[in-house]
């Protein structure tokens, strides 16, 4: 019986191994290897995040803070420390916490990058008056008829 599960396990390793060379194309030897798109919230915010010293970030040029708990994922939707992207300038879609701090990042590949996203630095609302002229304290105006934006 000892003699028989050697045989029998290289049989099996070999029954393996040719199964898993005949089961899919190799993608490599085609030279066409298109990056997935993931789905992200509709939420997410794109920027372009620089990791200063962890949990401080640059998000579009401005310092900000990574939340609490918070995960950066790579292009191949793998988790990625903060400490290993340090100083690295990267096209990213991201989420907020409900104070204000980054909690979700996804670090895009080029076909995401290509997609369209709304950016925390886009006009979402437009409050223009059309007036021109900036309003100004004369001196006269008692302090109780002027405008809140003097009090």
């Amino acid at each position: 019986m000892n003699r028989c599960a050697p045989r029998l396990m290289a049989a099996l390793i070999l029954l393996a191994a040719s199964i898993s060379f005949l089961s899919s194309p190799a993608a490599a030897q085609t030279g066409e290897v298109t990056p997935n798109v993931r789905p992200f919230p509709k939420a997410a915010l794109r920027g372009e995040m620089v990791v200063l010293a962890p949990p401080v970030i640059s998000m579009d040029g401005k310092p900000d803070w990574l939340s609490v708990g918070s995960r950066i994922y790579d292009a191949n939707n793998h988790l990625v420390l903060s400490g290993a992207l340090v100083n690295q300038k990267l096209v990213v879609n991201y989420l907020r916490e409900n104070n204000g701090q980054v909690h979700q990042v996804w670090i895009l590949n080029s076909e995401e990058a290509r997609e369209k996203r709304r950016g925390a630095t886009d006009t979402v609302f437009n409050f223009n008056t059309g007036s021109t002229a900036t309003p100004t304290d004369d001196g006269k105006t008692s302090y109780g008829q002027s405008p809140a934006y003097f009090h």
